[in-house]
């Protein structure tokens, strides 16, 4: 399963002996690292980046918790170094939007007490047991979180209700009289704004989720080379996960949009 993972240790230099642990069980094939960093709180609480998010599709994620971090532990300064990190502008929306939780953020983040280092990764695990030994080897105090896709249930939902609305909102003005037909031609304008902005979003979230799938595909396949039999069995396994998770996101997605161009049509 895909997920968000966030280990706390004592020193600097046991957080980077966890991300090594972590990449080790990469290329045993029991985990699959799509994204990872490493971050530093001082003893004067001064959070750094020690290693960044990776780039592309699958680092986004990890950048938006990373400069979340930072911005809320950091203050106002902090802040500011956050919404260099992914992109970070209305992080909260944001951080909902890439299927990362507040209470996760929130945990993570009175974990990273002063001194401390933190390991934040995006992987795929099968079972919790080697990452759990391997991390708790080193000290690592661990947290995990889903990655939740709740946005296309509400692109769905929001298309829908546009719809219902622009709907009343016409049968209000065929109905109206001459003074007050102003006034709703002009919640009307509004209606359909909102609905074109919902299906563009419909559609940049496909794109994402379709340059996601291939992102981590890729990254599957280039694991399976090296692996075992026995982690090319978990490997592909994932690697239909992926594809299927990709579907059922595709099929609400192209859901909404759809319901956005039958509003506008009509």
């Amino acid at each position: 399963m895909r997920k968000m993972l966030f280990a706390a240790f004592d020193t600097e230099t046991a957080a980077f002996e966890g991300l090594s642990a972590l990449k080790d069980l990469h290329t045993d094939g029991d985990v699959t690292l799509y994204a990872s960093a490493v971050v530093v709180k001082d003893a004067t609480g001064k959070i750094s980046i020690k290693q960044a998010a990776d780039e592309g599709p699958m680092g986004t994620a990890l950048g938006l918790l990373t400069g979340s971090m930072i911005g809320i532990l950091g203050g106002p300064a902090g802040l500011a170094l956050g919404a260099t990190v992914g992109g970070l502008t209305g992080f909260l929306f944001d951080l909902d939007q890439s299927g990362i939780s507040a209470t996760f953020l929130d945990d993570a983040s009175t974990t990273l007490t002063a001194g401390k280092a933190a390991v934040l990764a995006e992987l795929d695990e099968s079972w919790t047991t080697p990452v759990d030994t391997r991390l708790h080897e080193h000290g690592g105090i661990v947290f995990r979180r889903l990655r939740a896709e709740v946005i296309e249930d509400q692109l769905v939902r929001e298309s829908a209700a546009f719809e219902a609305d622009l709907k009343a909102l016409e049968d209000d003005l065929n109905s109206a009289a001459a003074e007050d037909r102003a006034a709703i031609q002009k919640d009307i304008e509004q209606v359909k704004k909102q609905i074109e902005a919902t299906r563009e979003q419909a559609r940049t979230r496909l794109d994402q989720a379709k340059a996601e799938l291939d992102a981590r595909v890729e990254t599957l396949q280039n694991q399976a080379r090296d692996a075992s039999e026995r982690g090319k069995a978990r490997i592909q396994k994932r690697i239909a996960e992926a594809k299927a998770d990709f579907e059922v996101r595709s099929k609400k997605l192209n859901q909404a949009w759809s319901l956005t161009k039958e509003a506008l049509a009509a």
